[in-house]
């Protein structure tokens, strides 16, 4: 969607942030090695040293008792993520968009959530990890490992959204060359944005008011053992066939590179 000088009021770009309180970084891993495979997702502090990162990757493959070989592995993927997220730090990003609509589709061990809920890009000191502990227990959820898993897929659309905006700005200085006045809505996993105000008369919040909006209900599945291993081999069998499609191209662009 585009918006014309005269018809949407002028909007002034600020620094590049993750709306909550913590700037927390969504880490996520899925490394396999010689038929070995790692899948975890979670937090870091991008404030903590570089240093950190090989101590974490040393702790995990030992607590897991993984071949040696995952240790780089690890480190590199995380401090690849870091560093995509500090290249982000000091540049401009749009926020027009105050009211987004987020989405949970995730499966952690045997339980299945599925909820689309508002959040409020504007409130800087909002807390997805407060907001999962009030989701978790609001429907009863048990297993202590559902709480972290949905904070994290907040946190990646948060950042997602906000990695948006920091590329809405810099086509928009571009665009200014030849279109002055031009604003590119960059927002795709948000949808539009809504007037928070008027859905709550004024009282704002980034938790969910199950009372006053009741627009989404959220599912919460829970699976047998055999469901969670046809789910769990499904997995692996995709896993496998992306790696093996993957490897093929790498020996395509080697040969006709090479060619």
């Amino acid at each position: 969607m585009k918006y014309f000088a005269g018809s949407f009021p002028k909007i002034q770009p600020v620094k590049f942030r993750i709306p909550t309180s913590e700037a927390l970084i969504p880490i996520r891993l899925d490394i396999e090695i010689d038929g070995n495979r790692f899948k975890d997702s979670f937090t870091w502090n991008p404030t903590e040293p570089d240093s950190e990162v090989v101590l974490f990757a040393k702790r995990t493959v030992k607590d897991l008792k993984l071949p040696p070989a995952f240790i780089t592995q690890i480190s590199q993927s995380i401090q690849s993520q870091l560093n995509e997220f500090r290249s982000l730090e000091g540049q401009e990003m749009f926020t027009s968009e105050k009211i987004v609509t987020l989405k949970l589709d995730l499966r952690v061990n045997n339980t299945i959530i599925r909820d689309q809920f508002l959040w409020d890009m504007n409130n800087f000191e909002s807390d997805p990890e407060e907001f999962a502990r009030t989701f978790c227990k609001d429907l009863d959820i048990k297993d202590p490992e559902v709480g972290p898993a949905v904070a994290v897929a907040i946190r990646e659309q948060l950042y997602e959204i906000a990695t948006q905006n920091v590329t809405s700005a810099r086509e928009t200085r571009v665009s200014k060359k030849g279109r002055r006045g031009e604003y590119v809505s960059a927002s795709k996993v948000g949808g539009a944005a809504v007037d928070l105000m008027k859905l709550f008369g004024g009282k704002s919040s980034v938790l969910r008011k199950r009372k006053e909006w009741d627009l989404y209900e959220p599912i919460v599945d829970l699976l047998s053992k055999e469901e969670v291993e046809a789910l769990d081999a499904r997995e692996e069998r995709h896993a496998r066939m992306k790696k093996r499609f993957s490897d093929m191209d790498d020996v395509y662009l080697t040969n006709y590179s090479s060619g």
